[in-house]
């Protein structure tokens, strides 16, 4: 499939050929930090430059010596999948002061490096931007001091710097994510699922005690990704009298039938006044005031550690590679920047902006201005805590607005993990909205045989955390059996409905659509939300289910690969999911190191599959032990998997073995991943209020009815870019091709080169999203809120 024309920056043009790179991760380790490294080192060679490590940190800057060490293509092989850092990290006193910064520099110039990308949390990347102002100065001294000669002054004139954010807290403004968080989050979720299962079977109160000593992200997406019953952190300190408040809500779920409650505290909660709540003081005030058997379990170092989770390892590696270009297009003049993510784009922001309002959020925090520091931290913090006070706190009946409106939702097409976070949200937002819920049972085959019931606020509970789909799903469309969901509609006075699913819903809600000029029940609302692992439907860069089914294929592609350790070489042709939408093999291979990722949108023939044997042969005899191939199901009907697995098996003779592994259905199961939990809890919160608010636009009066025909009432709710977007069904016809079951454009094919640059393979890289440096934005408009992926 061609692609649209676009800036284009080639292998030969991209010469950084006497440019020095060395890469430092400081601070606390954080997983995919590796990942990062491995991306800059590779980017960086690619480019022509030379690139350095530096071990330990700055401490390894000020020794010198052994610490700083020339980087091969090899040298970063095997250490995707690895978490904290194996370069080393330290904390650096002497770095500090002006006599280790001294030494540091001079360290720098022996090696003839001017350019650092930096890998860390705000005190690193504060004390390498006061490093890179000193640096004429610190050069004028090593010459006064005869340790450099003086035409290094000129020779290595500025320092130049790029920062990729390291924290598992995701405490540094600028970012929608930092590398770590989201790898953290699934270990916090691991924990809360397995002691779910115990705390059910033992009528228990868990209290977990969370990271996040200044910053209450973990904290409050987790409670929000495990429906939690209560969460405490730094931003939103409880009012007076919250101990009275949080008894009686977990006394209330509990005579309503729950037999667990889960209440999340993250280490540096506090009260109104600033007295730090723990979980030990929590624990005993749940005891005291209601006797339930209470636990405590302190998280501690396990949320740093473990294999990087497959957003990580995508995230570190585009920063890595954004890094590395910025630092090609640095000048005298260019400030230190950070590369940041925004929505779904990589970004660069001046790095002391950033810095800066990291520490206003602290600082209006030690003002007690709470809702200010909330506001600093970002949109995507403060849709979180939104969220999750709508769908945490239920309102008493007495208090719930009354909108006499009924709403429908279902599952329609594949399951994919998600759907129920994303059910739950839309019942509890919607009883909060004032309306009358409806779960349809197997999606429009359950429709049209009356499979409906109401669906209340307790019904959901738990729902969050469990795979597949509890209402059931079908791939049945509406057109054949249109009169008879009319039929229901009308019976049930559905006002509204709601859609979670993958292409087939799309085409369900075009076909509704189109229904509306002969059944008046279709005017009404209609939302639908992108679901399927496949992420495969237009109008939405990320669909939920995506992710989880990334990590699967990247756990068991780390199990493959790990299986052949210490063998001889092997090459493993992995087979996944996804119709004939790229998406899967593509980010997959990405994710887990592949070599190659077979795909439709991207046309091959016989003579690159023999490029790419040839190529991953030459690898072979020389370092690499495995080889990791990826196709997606459907990416030629002739080059099967086990052709292709023949193929490598007679080619590779003498040097290395073949196996093959067709991934199958496991990429649909499993409990879902914090992003898909988070992400489906916050679009379907968005796309209920949406449903409100077209509800009272279109309800005529006269007629005591809900009357919605016009185009913007049928819409799919998607994020594109770093927007979420309500865009009407019937114009994302255009973007589609209905054959294949795909969008006509996909925003993920301009990664594939980074993949094939990272297996080194020399190739084009388009750099038209590759950003100028932006401004750290402080309160973007709501629609501009694209940060809702995490």
């Amino acid at each position: 499939m061609a692609q649209p024309d676009t800036k284009k920056i080639f292998f030969e043009n991209l010469s950084g050929t006497g440019k020095a790179i060395a890469v430092l991760t400081s601070g606390g380790d954080a997983q995919g930090m590796n990942a990062a490294v491995r991306a800059v080192v590779r980017m960086g060679l690619y480019v022509g430059a030379k690139v350095y490590f530096i071990h330990e940190g700055y401490q390894g800057m000020v020794d010198g010596g052994e610490n700083i060490e020339e980087a091969s293509w090899e040298s970063v092989s095997s250490m995707l999948q690895v978490g904290g850092t194996v370069i080393g990290s330290a904390r650096c006193k002497e770095f500090r002061s002006h006599e280790g910064r001294l030494k540091a520099a001079h360290n720098l110039v022996l090696q003839g490096i001017t350019n650092l990308c930096v890998i860390g949390g705000d005190g690193s990347l504060t004390g390498a931007n006061l490093f890179r102002e000193e640096w004429s100065g610190l050069l004028t001294e090593l010459v006064d001091q005869g340790l450099i000669e003086a035409d290094a002054v000129q020779k290595y004139s500025a320092l130049h710097i790029v920062g990729m954010v390291g924290s598992i807290d995701n405490d540094f403004c600028g970012t929608d994510m930092t590398i770590g968080t989201d790898s953290a989050l699934h270990r916090i979720i691991e924990v809360v699922d397995a002691i779910m299962t115990t705390a059910q079977s033992h009528q228990r109160t868990f209290v977990l005690e969370v990271m996040g000593r200044h910053c209450g992200y973990l904290a409050l997406v987790s409670a929000l990704a495990c429906g939690a019953d209560w969460v405490l952190i730094p931003e939103m300190p409880p009012e007076d009298g919250w101990e009275d408040k949080m008894c009686q809500k977990l006394s209330a779920t509990r005579s309503r039938g729950t037999r667990l409650n889960i209440i999340i505290v993250a280490e540096g909660a506090i009260d109104r006044h600033g007295t730090p709540i723990t979980s030990g003081i929590v624990k005993d005030l749940v005891v005291k005031c209601l006797g339930f058997d209470t636990r405590v379990t302190i998280l501690g170092h396990v949320q740093r550690g473990g294999t990087p989770s497959a957003f990580d390892r995508i995230l570190a590696s585009r920063m890595g590679v954004e890094a590395v270009l910025a630092l090609l297009e640095t000048t005298a003049n260019t400030p230190a920047c950070v590369v940041s993510l925004r929505g779904n784009q990589s970004v660069r922001l001046p790095l002391m902006e950033c810095v800066q309002m990291t520490q206003e959020v602290q600082r209006a925090m030690d003002g007690k201005r709470f809702e200010e520091a909330v506001k600093l931290r970002g949109r995507s913090f403060e849709n979180n805590l939104r969220t999750y006070k709508l769908l945490a706190h239920r309102k008493p009946e007495s208090e719930l607005p009354v909108s006499n409106f009924n709403v429908a939702v279902l599952n329609v097409g594949a399951p994919a993990a998600g759907m129920n976070a994303a059910v739950r949200s839309a019942v509890r937002v919607g009883i909060s909205e004032g309306h009358k819920m409806f779960a349809v049972s197997d999606g429009f085959e359950g429709f049209y045989k009356g499979q409906i019931r109401e669906i209340k606020w307790a019904d959901v509970g738990g729902w969050t955390g469990q795979g597949g789909s509890l209402l059931g799903t079908k791939r049945t469309l509406p057109a054949k059996h249109v009169e008879k969901i009319a039929e229901q509609m009308r019976m049930n006075n559905i006002n509204a409905l709601l859609i979670v699913g993958g292409f087939e819903a799309f085409e369900s809600l075009l076909q509704l659509y189109e229904a509306r000029t002969t059944y008046e029940e279709f005017c009404i609302p209609m939302c639908m939300l992108p679901a399927t692992i496949s992420n495969n439907v237009p109008g939405t860069d990320l669909s939920i289910g995506a992710d989880t089914a990334l990590n699967a294929i990247v756990e068991t592609c780390d199990r493959i690969k790990q299986s052949a350790s210490g063998t001889k070489r092997r090459v493993f042709i992995i087979e996944t999911m996804g119709g004939y939408c790229g998406y899967l093999a593509s980010v997959g291979g990405l994710a887990a190191g592949a070599d190659a990722a077979y795909i439709y949108e991207e046309p091959f023939d016989i003579k690159d599959l023999q490029a790419n044997v040839e190529h991953l042969t030459e690898k072979m005899k020389t370092s690499i032990q495995r080889g990791l191939v990826l196709r997606n199901e459907n990416c030629n009907e002739n080059y099967t998997t086990d052709f292709i697995y023949q193929l490598y098996s007679e080619e590779g003779k003498g040097v290395f073995d073949s196996r093959k592994n067709v991934l199958g259905h496991m990429q649909q199961g499993g409990a879902p991943s914090p992003f898909d939990r988070n992400f489906g809890t916050k679009i379907s919160a968005k796309a209920m209020q949406w449903v409100t608010k077209k509800l009272t636009e279109t309800f005529r009066h006269g007629k005591g009815r809900v009357f919605a025909n016009t185009e913007d009432s049928c819409c799919l709710l998607g994020m594109r870019r770093r927007a979420l977007v309500f865009q009407p069904v019937v114009q994302l016809k255009d973007e589609t091709d209905f054959v294949h079951r795909i969008p006509k454009e996909q925003w993920w094919l301009k990664l594939r080169p980074l993949m094939k640059i990272l297996a080194k393979y020399k190739t084009s890289y388009d750099v038209s999203d590759s950003g100028q440096l932006e401004h750290v934005i402080r309160n973007r408009p709501k629609e501009s809120d694209g940060s809702v992926a995490m």
